[in-house]
């Protein structure tokens, strides 16, 4: 026998199938979709069995040394999406299916996850005329009752008495795996949908593939919409997959999900370990969970007659993978995936990304609307406050009227959130004599000061260096902090209101496993006063005593060179805001800006999703940008600027030969000039139609895959330009 084998090597140079021989003693365990391990060169490197050839080979073959797995890994379904996804993203095929799956299943060498195992025991024989202890007795009364006992239950009662027991071989033991993760069985009685909620379920076709965008407000109950036709699903015995875009996020969403399915749920995300990863995904194989929850890489869940597919937040940029090949997008996977099993798949939000609410008006995608909050309350009422009239009257980064509010809520007992979009102390540290300012000496850009560890940090290659007190230009001590980071705001509110419990939610504090769902429970149980954080306190959460949402600087996202900076504003402005009056408290949200007549924070303020859409789309057609246009980033890298330049040049006069109906942009240099001690150059192309455009791609791509000194990278449909 000979098999077809994918080594786990991600290089283009030997992204291909290489034939290996089987030793009989291993011809049953081969199956299509399996790891083994092979010698590869003077290597030994683990790879997925793609081919059964039940052929001899007239070449000399090396041999498999072992079988990885009894089951299958990559399933046919997995094995073909895996191909779908190389070709779409121009990825290796390797990296394809290495994204797919949890550490422990991917081939690759390293540590190895082990199942968890309960010790229990039995009895042997009838013990009736035993002489025993009464703490042997207690043990065997627990046997006697439930067939078994836990060992550890066993050890609380006695250590001695369960020895004795073992030697007298009165007791078998056996030992049981146990998942790492359980899920707690008490169920809670599903509540009644609006009649709104109760319209957009009907008008959901479960036995066939559709696409639908549930455009609901904050608070509209879109939840309860997932959850219904997710029961609808099992009804049918089928399976579902709900996305999230944020991990904190999950924890809400896990918990309103259990006490609705119980263990039918299982959760996959960045959050866990390996070992809850390697747990959750054989749950879900062995169809022990029908409804899976997670972030991006939960779209790859090894489901078998999938009935919904939802995603929610579906404006998300978390949903496309940018950082690395392959730069996928879990929507698209959801499109794939939706119509490989014929079910719908759902695209949930209160701010549709432009392109999702393009289509939906054109019945490319058949639109639900949930107009109303489900408690009939009116949307919080938003008061922008002009920053630069308040700025000789403001105390420190507060308004008046924002420290007012906050004042009235506490005396109340009611609870706020704050949004500042950025982490640290300070944006900067800079010399006020001469005007030097701390950079990274890898990446074009400045450090960050943290107060808490008194450190300026990078916060995209993680260098980090001590502060000073002293120039180290001019020799002044004249250094200032510039700019404000959620350390520096906490720091404020502390000293406004000293008798006030501050949490402050951003990377820094969460970093820790299980910390985002400790901090949700414990602003939740009201043991906080101020929920302070970044974007990830703007989406998804629900705390009924919430009735003021502030916003420190709301024109921070307006400032990033980006297509799609003020559709990321309005976005997270509008997510935030719904944080406020979500229960039968009215809602208040004070937005600070120095730019009050930004369409993006005016239709904030009005809760206008269609006025900001029918604006932005103005300039998107002038500037042809998406939904009117498709893009691409050829971003171009290495060490030697001059360099990179020339081939930058090289690649567009390349692109303009062959790409006939494409607007060609640059090369310019990326926002990030220089990360990591690498400089980039972009090549952005704009196109509606063109046939040969992935052929072109994957040719300059080729031409690149053995320069060691030049890295290409290509960005189909990229979902930020930095």
């Amino acid at each position: 026998m000979v098999v077809g084998v994918l080594v786990e090597l991600s290089s283009k140079n030997i992204d291909k199938i290489f034939d290996y021989k089987v030793p009989k003693e291993l011809e049953k365990k081969i199956k299509i979709g399996i790891r083994i391990i092979v010698p590869f060169g003077r290597m030994t490197l683990q790879g997925f069995v793609l081919e059964i050839k039940n052929t001899t080979s007239k070449y000399d073959l090396k041999e498999i040394i072992e079988v990885s797995d009894e089951d299958i890994i990559l399933t046919d379904e997995l094995l073909e999406l895996g191909q779908k996804i190389s070709k779409l993203t121009l990825s290796t095929l390797i990296s394809a299916y290495q994204t797919m799956l949890p550490k422990a299943l991917k081939a690759k060498k390293g540590r190895v996850i082990n199942k968890k195992y309960d010790t229990y025991y039995k009895l042997k024989k009838d013990i009736s005329a035993e002489k025993l202890t009464a703490k042997q007795w207690e043990i065997v009364n627990i046997i006697l009752e439930k067939n078994e006992i836990l060992r550890s239950e066993a050890l609380k009662i006695s250590t001695s008495a369960l020895n004795t027991l073992i030697k007298n071989d009165l007791l078998k033991e056996e030992k049981k795996e146990h998942y790492r993760l359980t899920y707690n069985e008490k169920l809670l009685p599903k509540k009644e949908l609006t009649d709104e909620q109760k319209q957009a379920v009907a008008l959901v076709n479960l036995k066939k593939y559709d696409t639908y965008l549930l455009h609901g407000v904050t608070g509209s109950g879109k939840t309860e919409v997932y959850m219904e036709l997710i029961e609808k699903a099992l009804e049918n015995g089928k399976s579902s997959i709900l996305l999230v875009p944020e991990i904190s996020l999950t924890p809400q969403m896990v918990s309103r999900f259990q006490q609705r399915f119980g263990s039918k749920i299982a959760a996959i995300h960045s959050a866990l370990s390996d070992g809850e990863k390697y747990d959750e995904w054989r749950r879900i194989s062995r169809n022990e969970a029908m409804i899976v929850i997670g972030a991006r890489s939960a779209i790859f869940a090894p489901l078998k007659n999938i009935g919904v597919i939802i995603i929610d937040e579906e404006h998300s940029d978390s949903y496309k993978q940018s950082d690395m090949n392959p730069r996928y997008n879990a929507k698209d996977i959801a499109f794939i995936r939706g119509k490989t099993h014929n079910c719908p798949v759902i695209l949930g939000s209160a701010t549709p990304s432009l392109e999702t609410y393009a289509r939906a008006l054109k019945d490319v995608y058949k639109l639900l609307s949930l107009p109303h909050r489900v408690n009939g309350k009116e949307l919080p009422f938003v008061n922008i406050v002009d920053m630069n009239k308040e700025m000789k009257s403001s105390k420190g980064h507060f308004s008046n009227v924002l420290l007012t509010a906050i004042k009235k809520r506490l005396e109340k007992k009611e609870q706020i959130i704050l949004l500042l979009n950025r982490r640290g102390y300070s944006s900067f540290v800079s010399c006020k004599n001469c005007g030097f300012t701390f950079k990274c000496p890898n990446c074009d850009i400045t450090l960050t000061y943290h107060k808490s560890s008194n450190t300026l940090r990078c916060h995209y290659c993680g260098y980090g260096e001590k502060t000073y007190e002293i120039c180290p230009k001019c020799g002044e001590k004249a250094l200032s902090n510039l700019g404000v980071g959620t350390q520096r705001i906490e720091e404020e509110l502390q000293k406004y209101f000293q008798d006030s419990k501050i949490l402050r939610m951003d990377y820094d504090t969460t970093s820790k496993k299980g910390m985002h769902e400790k901090m949700i429970k414990a602003f939740k149980n009201h043991e906080y006063d101020i929920l302070l954080g970044t974007q990830i306190v703007a989406k998804g959460l629900d705390f009924e005593d919430v009735t003021l949402v502030g916003v420190i600087n709301a024109d921070t996202g307006l400032n990033i060179p980006d297509f799609r900076s003020s559709e990321n504003t309005f976005s997270l402005l509008s997510q935030v805001a719904g944080r406020s009056g979500r229960s039968s408290k009215a809602g208040e949200v004070i937005i600070q800006t120095f730019n009050p007549k930004h369409y993006s924070i005016m239709y904030t303020k009005t809760h206008d999703y269609i006025g900001f859409y029918n604006e932005e789309m103005q300039i998107r057609r002038t500037l042809k940008y998406p939904p009117y246009y498709y893009l691409v980033n050829i971003k171009v890298s290495g060490k030697d600027e001059k360099e990179i330049l020339n081939e930058a040049l090289k690649i567009k006069r390349a692109l303009l030969r062959n790409l006939k109906n494409t607007i060609i942009l640059g090369p310019s240099s990326a926002t990030i000039f220089k990360l990591n001690n690498i400089y980039r150059y972009n090549l952005i192309l704009k196109y509606k139609k063109e046939d040969n455009l992935l052929a072109v791609l994957e040719k300059i791509q080729n031409h690149y895959k053995s320069k060691v000194k030049i890295k290409i990278d290509i960005d189909i449909n990229p979902s930020q330009m930095i």
